[in-house]
């Protein structure tokens, strides 16, 4: 079938002309002097299309790579929350191990005053009654504790051992009802007996004459004279002396400078007066009461 109307040159003339071109365009592009400006005119012309073409594999990447990073930062995220949360615990537990490290600090500082030999313990619970004052500390009969054995902490004295077991010993705080501890004023050396009152923590002066010189502020120490606990060793400060026209004796209340409600580590102390001791482990031990955590 022939065409109607015949426009342009004929076929044989367009292939060799498109040939011609290209070994043209050939020759020049390996010539040492290519036709820059040509090929900067071409690659603006094919830009286009190439960035369409490059575009959608584009898109997959950039949005390959953003969830890749909103992933890893969610996962930075968790690790650094529970780095964060083990630190805090971490923290709370150096915090509990640096009071720890000071109250030991403090016992041993006291322990140097004490001529006697002592022995550390830890308070494992104590008696919950309102009207027992006792502890249950974690040394026994196998750390050589026996019955009577006075006990400090770093301020002053605590208390005494009314049971002993192999693992455990119980102790009768000074502030007890039915404890009473032979004392002196460390100012005039005026000999009394502190009784302890219960819950509220302090001790009553017994029998103390209206002419007695008593003051606010004393220092009370033990007097040894139980046979029980040493000479010396600090018991409390008075707090309160009063005149009651209806009582013969001042009443006169003071205050322990042990910190009963508080200490967590206790001193057991050993007397180098061995007549002391044999007369605590001979005396009579007080009678204890049934302790309940």
């Amino acid at each position: 079938m022939k065409p109607l109307f015949k426009s342009g040159p004929s076929p044989h003339v367009r292939v060799i002309l498109a040939v011609g071109a290209a070994l043209a365009l050939m020759v020049a592009d390996y010539s040492e002097q290519p036709p820059e400006l040509l090929r900067t005119a071409l690659s603006l012309l094919t830009y286009p299309l190439q960035f369409a073409a490059d575009r959608p594999s584009q898109l997959v990447r950039e949005i390959r790579v953003r969830f890749v990073n909103q992933q890893r930062l969610r996962d930075e995220n968790a690790e650094l929350q529970r780095e964060n949360l083990l630190l805090k615990a971490r923290l709370q537990q150096f915090a509990a191990l640096e009071a720890e490290n000071a109250r030991l600090r403090e016992l041993l500082g006291s322990s140097l005053d004490v001529s006697d030999r002592v022995l550390i313990a830890e308070v494992m619970a104590i008696d919950l009654a309102p009207y027992r004052q006792q502890v249950m500390i974690n040394r026994g009969s196998n750390a050589g504790v026996f019955i009577g054995q006075p006990v400090l902490d770093a301020n002053a004295v605590m208390g005494q051992v009314i049971r002993v077991t192999p693992f455990y010993s119980v102790v009768l705080l000074i502030t007890d009802p039915d404890h009473a501890l032979p004392v002196e004023i460390n100012r005039t050396g005026f000999r009394t007996i502190a009784a302890g009152r219960g819950p509220n923590l302090d001790l009553e002066l017994l029998y103390i004459p209206k002419n007695a010189d008593v003051q606010v502020g004393d220092l009370v120490l033990t007097s040894g004279m139980d046979g029980r606990f040493p000479p010396g060793y600090p018991v409390a400060r008075v707090k309160t002396v009063r005149q009651d026209p209806d009582n013969p004796f001042t009443t006169v209340i003071a205050e322990p400078t042990a910190r009963l409600d508080r200490s967590r580590e206790v001193l057991l102390v050993w007397s180098h007066n061995e007549n002391l001791r044999a007369q605590a482990l001979a005396a009579e031990a007080f009678k204890p009461s049934e302790f309940s955590k």
